[in-house]
């Protein structure tokens, strides 16, 4: 259907609470531009997302941003080569706003439109970055909604290691700062208290750390941290100690699991993905962990580590050098789940 391949790819993301818009050159290679809008504020006020008005605050934000985004760029809706969006996983009315934009728009100028896997656009990150890993290499996705470690061969072939058996890791960070009293979302909150905390003042458990395996479990965490603030004063410093006790748990757990994948597979590199990636502590942990042990930590910028449109343009790019993305401008579904082992 069509002949020539893509060069101008846009690039949109809308699978919860940020809509994302990228522009990317697939014959440069490089990002041209892109914008995030967050939703943070409209959904602090019910301590959490709210779908119906996450979906609604995505269809007031994709076109403003993808028209400014084009004229900051300097480049026409006319160039654009291939539409690339966020098919799943995610919350069912989000990923249906920017499919239908998605195709609305190409079948309007007869280019592909592109679904994506949104973790597949987080585990190939860090190639825009200026460290870019080289396949094969083990990634570990890391967010408010996955925890995930992968043996990464190649674009679309994904290996997966072990995961989470109950909460992510982010996950586990947001509801632990509820029990702290904390705003959301919690984790940047938790992880800017526990910079106050005094590490040691109090000793939480490490979930499956000696498991032998690469599985994770992070809900007997939360519970201990319940535990711990029942019936205790819940002083400034109290609040910070434990949540020093907490990060430390989960960036513990993180690094030998982690540390355990690159000795089992053998390979050298291993990159880090997703929200929780950017969090401080668990770089600084990662990269001891791996001079000690022989292994390179890459990172995508702190920009990109949350949920945008560049992820899933680059995605798109990469899988259609591939010859593995196929363009359907005629009918769309979206899948909030769905399995990134079988996206391939």
């Amino acid at each position: 259907m069509y002949q020539n391949p893509p060069v101008l790819i846009l690039g949109i993301e809308t699978s919860c609470d940020e809509t994302g818009v990228a522009l990317y050159d697939a014959a440069a290679g490089r990002l041209l531009g892109h914008v995030v809008h967050s939703q943070v504020e409209m959904h602090q006020a019910y301590g959490g997302v709210v779908p119906e008005l996450a979906s609604r605050d995505h269809v007031r934000r994709l076109v403003p941003l993808a028209r400014g985004l084009l004229a900051r760029t300097g480049r026409e809706v006319a160039e654009l080569g291939a539409i690339a969006y966020t098919q799943g996983p995610g919350l069912v009315g989000a990923l249906l706003v920017g499919a239908s934009f998605a195709h609305a728009l190409a079948a309007a100028l007869g280019v592909p439109a592109i679904g994506i896997h949104h973790l597949e656009g987080h585990l190939l990150s860090p190639l825009l970055s200026s460290r870019r890993p080289v396949f094969p290499f083990v990634a570990l996705l890391v967010s408010g909604g996955h925890t995930q470690l992968m043996r990464v061969a190649g674009v679309g072939r994904y290996e997966l290691l072990g995961e989470t058996q109950d909460d992510a890791a982010g996950e586990a960070f947001d509801k632990t700062a509820t029990l702290l009293g904390l705003g959301y979302p919690g984790g940047p909150a938790l992880s800017k208290l526990a910079e106050h905390g005094h590490a040691g003042r109090h000793r939480l458990p490490r979930p499956m750390i000696a498991s032998g395996d690469l599985e994770f479990s992070f809900s007997g965490l939360k519970t201990a941290v319940l535990l711990l603030v029942k019936g205790a004063d819940p002083n400034e410093q109290f609040r910070a100690d434990v949540a020093r006790a907490f990060q430390d748990a989960i960036v513990e757990v993180l690094v030998a699991k982690c540390a355990l994948a690159m000795e089992r597979t053998g390979l050298t590199q291993l990159v880090v993905a997703g929200g929780v990636g950017a969090n401080r502590p668990l770089r600084a942990a990662l990269d001891a962990r791996g001079k000690s042990q022989g292994f390179d930590v890459i990172y995508p910028e702190p920009e990109l580590c949350t949920d945008n449109g560049a992820m899933i343009a680059l995605a798109a790019a990469l899988r259609l050098q591939a010859g593995l993305a196929v363009g359907n401008a005629h009918g769309f579904t979206v899948r909030p789940r769905w399995d990134l082992a079988a996206a391939g």
